[in-house]
């Protein structure tokens, strides 16, 4: 186990490279600050690591792109970011080192760190179950420590001497109140709207939203009383959508825009079209039905047929086990089979009242809350 020898402040360097890692990485800063109020914490995140006193090395505006293309585009800058943490780490010695998820920026530091005997902790582990197996190998070579938050994550490492523990997953506590604050229990039906998270990234947004909204002026058509809340991540994604509404005919009020609210708007909808991702288990903890759609690059896709050996790319669905909620991937993410999709989750059918039911089952399997303090527990070991 390392501590920190002298009576100086620990140190520890955080390493997050999306809107989640920044959500995940925050919460852990202030667990860990309950323990030792003095933590000196620097690294890469964003708004939420920043207010809560890390130093922001580099902003994850400048880091969150996906798909092998995307990552092709920026991969100059990836790698200015990649050399200035590794030098700010071998410079600065920090007790210990967080990576959270980002695997293919945060699974190169972990060697970087390694070869300069500075102690990794991985937190939220990189979904290697999924793809690239023959990372786990060189994960319990270079990580000290990993911190898993889906309950079959641990098994993957079984017989390889890495360290593993299960904390469950952050966001049963951040939702919680969200859940508490926003969600009629007497109506379970919810408003007559619908939710679209086309994602945070420009990416993603470009690919996805024109196909849900043209999935959900197709249900307007026959439901004039459902209204559709496009969900932004941020005013940068604000205006990315706004572009792309400005460019259809839409029906006069009947689409919102709402910034930084996705969890309000989730426990206020019927219904849901989610990119895949994480939002997907943000969705089904807030109980809200979904349809599932993706869709990258051609190539990006092409390259993930091969190596991704999973039957379902929803996290939702990886947690049931089964096709829980309906998954539309590239060709087959139409506007006529999202709004097929769609239409049943929008009223009391069997359908959403048996997927009601999956999700509620969903939630259960990650756990009770208190990710961030177990989290915090296993780091603070490192820090002395």
């Amino acid at each position: 186990m390392e501590h920190n020898e002298n009576n100086s402040p620990s140190r520890v360097m955080i390493i997050a490279g999306e809107v989640s890692g920044d959500i995940h990485g925050a919460a852990l800063v202030h667990a860990l600050q309950k323990k030792l109020p003095a933590l000196e914490v620097a690294g890469t995140g964003g708004e939420q690591m920043r207010a809560a006193g890390v130093e922001i090395l580099y902003d994850i505006e400048e880091m969150a792109v996906m798909g092998l293309a995307e990552v092709l585009k920026h991969l100059r800058r990836l790698r200015q970011i990649f050399a200035g943490v590794c030098d700010y780490a071998v410079r600065q010695r920090p007790d210990a080192v967080v990576l959270i998820d980002y695997p293919g920026f945060n699974l190169r530091l972990a060697n970087h760190m390694h070869r300069h005997g500075i102690p990794v902790i991985y937190y939220i582990c990189p979904q290697v179950w999924a793809w690239k197996r023959s990372r786990i190998k060189q994960m319990a070579r270079t990580i000290k420590h990993l911190i898993t938050i889906f309950p079959f994550e641990n098994r993957c490492f079984d017989d390889t001497g890495l360290a593993v523990d299960y904390v469950g997953h952050p966001l049963v506590d951040e939702l919680a109140e969200a859940r508490r604050e926003w969600v009629d229990a007497a109506n379970p039906l919810r408003r007559a709207q619908v939710a679209l998270l086309p994602g945070s990234r420009t990416a993603e947004i470009t690919r996805l939203l024109p196909v849900m909204l043209a999935a959900a002026e197709k249900l307007a058509v026959k439901h004039p009383e459902l209204k559709f809340v496009i969900a932004a991540a941020s005013p940068g994604m604000e205006k990315v959508i706004s572009g792309i509404m400005a460019g259809m005919h839409l029906p006069s009020g009947r689409f919102e825009i709402v910034c930084r609210q996705t969890r309000r708007v989730l426990c206020e909808s019927r219904a849901a079209v989610v990119a895949s991702g994480t939002a997907t288990v943000e969705t089904a903890l807030l109980g809200c039905p979904m349809v599932v759609i993706y869709k990258v690059a051609p190539l990006t896709y092409a390259i993930g047929r091969l190596v991704v050996n999973v039957p379902h790319i929803g996290m939702v669905n990886i947690l049931a086990g089964r096709e829980i909620c309906p998954e539309l991937l590239q060709g087959a993410a139409t506007p006529a089979a999202v709004a097929a999709a769609l239409e049943p989750l929008t009223h009391d059918t069997p359908q959403r009242r048996r997927m009601c039911d999956d999700l509620a089952g969903v939630a259960a399997a990650l756990g009770t809350g208190g990710s961030a303090a177990k989290a915090a527990e296993i780091v603070a070991r490192y820090l002395g």
